[in-house]
């Protein structure tokens, strides 16, 4: 700060007191700091006063510090301190001398990963009378025999399950290279040394500034050699095992046989334990060290995946809850992900669910949704049975939202989607549907339902009994968008089901003229569009809620969003089976806006496709037909479509272009010129590009005058014979239940839309990993 008349800044230092740091072996010091701002007279303009402190750290503060010499370093190197203060400094370093250390520092740095609650090494008898100043004497054990290796490694270990001890282990650079050493050298000699030396680099590996220090001495490579040495030794005890196993069985009188098959079999169960110890504690260390990707990377060249996975046929559930944990974070990573398929990581998981442990069935739970995202693990978690496993987890509320995104997600491949019906989930998703009062519906249940309702089996499940009067009247009721798209997923089925929406069709109609919401808009227009029912008197309907000024007036480019306009043409387009309807769609000058929009979204081949099949359907009806052929330029650009690259519009061009060619002579000319200018340019495109080969310089025989042959060349007339007169009979015998071809693929032979029948269609909607 500083001002015109402002010369001179001030300060003034004053020591309030001195105490001890709560946590660490330091002193803090206390003080006021005053500042004064001066004017040109000395006199005082501004002042401030702020309360600070300085912290002395003590690192060489042990048991065996001269106190009184370290209080007179202390107040000499502080200037904040006053000589006076001499006793008051050697009374608090005596304090923090006998002071017994909290253990607050580094656990307020520790980082949890899953499921780091869970002790690693639980039952492990040590020495509670291990004192940090004996470290020295606890090296020298490690250089002596065996006993004396898991004596001396023991009682450090209960130093490093303090976390206030780690720090002085780690400036002790002979106990940290002495254990890596007798690691290195004695792990294949003893269990029980190799367990309790991991184990105290275990709780080095629990704080990320130390991971330096286990990446240093290589533990996290030597971890993954133990625990590939220890899934080899258990193959070859469960070989010896079912050896016995079976010499019993054929043998069951001898005595010697059972006996001797007991003995292997308690020491194959002691050997057990003491080897799961040893393979959780390892994978835990290296879990820990995973939180670096670099890392994660080298444990992934090393075969990591295929270690986990072999490991998950154990029955050790603290073991499987590492595992899987381990196995969780790694398949968020496309190349573990793919590896876990070839290793049969469903298979193996499947057995898993349910299970008693309620923490080992949420992570597999979440690693089995992490995986669900690949189609062909989809399919086996199919295959392997999980589907009535995981529909019976709907009704548990702890882990009912990650089961319902693992069958949502199995839900997106149609294959699967006939499935459920042999299972209860339809039913529970029903209830859940109904159980929502005048909330909105959860995204992950009703993306759920949408996707099963695309199933006719499914759809007619969830119609039993009252079900969709039930759900037509909350759609209707919260305008909710979501619920209206699985209730358009069901219209679509043929049969009984589109008859049930014959009593729900003025509620849908009326819902388009309020115009609330528009994907609720949108959604109400695709159902009704999809009810092609001969029973449904579309001409009535249009009339009482005076639809077709709308349907004209959302055809404008610009008008309204595509997706609005789209089901707007669709909707034309069913509407235009009845004769009546076509004609009053036709007066009202539809066809020219149908033009209009075909000109503005000719890119789009989903609106170019529709289109063209409205005109498909007014065709067939005399009053319409004329209106296209004669009085506008429709069946010009339905020549200029006949060969889009798109085999949808192609075939529904040539329907539409075959009909009218037969009630239209002259358009009939054009139609049949066309398409021999265009057979005849493709096979001159065919003849000019093909090489000539030496050997058979002349591609129709010796005589290169034969092509110049005048036999050889036809006028357009009588190339292509004319075809038998067809009356709209002949393609009634074609005609679906919307009026059009069974060759056009889609949902009652109407030209496949983005909304369904896609085969790339992405996920309705899409979740993170949890992974």
């Amino acid at each position: 700060m500083q001002s015109d008349d402002a010369q001179i800044l001030k300060r003034r230092v004053k020591t309030v007191n001195i105490d001890v740091h709560p946590t660490e072996k330091a002193l803090v010091v206390h003080y006021d700091l005053e500042a004064t701002i001066l004017g040109e007279k000395g006199d005082a303009r501004h002042e401030e006063k702020k309360n600070c402190q300085k912290i002395i750290r003590l690192r060489s503060l042990n048991p065996g510090t001269d106190i009184p010499s370290l209080a007179r370093k202390v107040v000499e190197e502080c200037k904040l301190i006053h000589p006076s203060k001499l006793a008051e400094v050697e009374h608090l370093l005596l304090y923090l001398q006998n002071r017994k250390k909290p253990s607050t520092k580094l656990e307020k740095e520790k980082k949890p990963v899953k499921p780091r609650e869970l002790t690693p090494f639980e039952g492990m008898e040590v020495d509670e009378d291990a004192n940090i100043n004996k470290i020295d004497d606890y090296i020298e054990l490690l250089y002596e025999g065996m006993p004396e290796k898991i004596r001396g490694s023991t009682l450090i270990l209960h130093l490093a399950r303090n976390p206030d001890n780690l720090e002085e282990l780690l400036h002790n650079e002979t106990v940290i290279g002495a254990l890596a050493r007798v690691l290195r050298e004695d792990w294949k000699h003893s269990v029980e040394l190799a367990t309790t030396i991991v184990y105290v680099f275990f709780w080095f590996s629990s704080f990320s500034q130390f991971h330096t220090l286990i990446t240093h001495y290589k533990i996290g490579a030597l971890c993954m050699s133990i625990i590939e040495h220890e899934l080899k030794k258990y193959d070859l005890w469960q070989d010896e095992l079912e050896k016995k196993t079976k010499a019993c069985e054929e043998d069951p009188d001898n005595q010697n046989l059972r006996k001797e098959h007991e003995k292997t079999l308690k020491k194959y169960q002691s050997l057990l334990v003491k080897q799961e110890q040893l393979l959780r504690v390892a994978f835990y260390l290296l879990l820990n060290l995973s939180e670096d990707t670099r890392t994660e990377l080298k444990m992934r060249n090393k075969n990591i995946v295929y270690l986990l996975v072999n490991t998950l046929e154990r029955e050790n559930e603290e073991l499987l809850v590492l595992v899987v944990s381990f196995l969780k974070k790694l398949s968020i990573f496309l190349e573990n992900k793919n590896e876990m398929a070839e290793l049969d990581t469903v298979e193996k998981l499947a057995h898993l669910v349910p299970c008693e442990h309620e923490d080992l069935l949420n992570v597999t739970l979440r690693l089995l949704h992490n995986l669900s995202f690949d189609t062909g693990l989809r399919t086996k978690m199919v295959h392997v049975g999980l589907l009535p496993k995981l529909t019976a987890l709907l009704g548990n509320d702890t882990h009912k939202h990650v089961a319902m995104r693992i069958l949502y997600h199995i839900s997106v491949d149609d294959k699967s989607k006939s499935m459920f019906a042999y299972t209860d989930c339809i039913p529970q998703l029903t209830q859940m549907l109904f159980e929502h009062n005048n909330e909105r519906i959860d995204t992950e249940l009703i993306s759920f339902c949408i996707n099963l309702a695309a199933n006719k089996r499914n759809a007619q499940i969830i119609c039993e009994g009252n079900g969709l009067k039930m759900l037509m009247k909350r759609a209707l009721k919260l305008k909710d968008p979501l619920l209206m798209k699985m209730i358009r997923n069901i219209s679509q089925h043929d049969g009984h089901l589109k008859q049930l929406f014959i009593d729900f069709v003025g509620d849908l109609a009326a819902q388009i003229k309020q115009e609330e919401d528009e994907e609720f808009v949108i959604e109400c227009l695709g159902t009704m569009a999809n009810l092609t029912i001969p029973d449904l008197d579309w001409e009535l309907l249009l009339k009482e809620y005076n639809l077709v000024p709308y349907l004209k007036d959302h055809l404008k480019p610009g008008s309204a969003e595509d997706d609005l306009i789209l089901e707007v043409v669709i909707m034309i387009g069913t509407v235009s089976m009845d004769d009546s309807c076509a004609v009053m769609l036709a007066k009202s000058g539809i066809i020219p806006a149908l033009i209009e929009l075909l000109n503005a979204q000719q890119e789009d081949d989903e609106f170019v496709c529709q289109i063209i099949y409205v005109f498909y359907q007014m065709v067939f009806h005399q009053a319409t037909r004329d209106v296209i052929i004669k009085d506008t330029q429709a069946p010009a650009y339905l020549i200029d479509l006949m060969h889009d690259k798109n085999v949808e519009i192609r075939k529904v061009c040539d329907n539409t272009l075959d009909i009218i060619a037969e009630y239209d002579e002259e358009w009939g000319k054009k139609i049949q010129s066309e398409k021999f200018r265009w057979h005849n340019s493709q096979w001159l495109e065919m003849v000019e590009s093909r090489q000539m080969e030496e050997a058979e310089p002349y591609l129709y025989g010796d005589d290169p005058d034969t092509l110049e042959q005048p036999d050889l060349f036809y006028s357009t007339e009588g190339m292509m014979p004319p075809e038998p007169v067809l009356s709209p009979d002949f393609y009634s015998q074609f005609h679906s239940q919307n009026g059009d071809f069974n060759a056009c693929n889609g949902a009652d032979g109407r030209p496949a839309t983005a909304y369904g029948f896609r085969p790339d269609e992405p996920f309705f909607h899409g979740y993170g990993s949890t992974r």
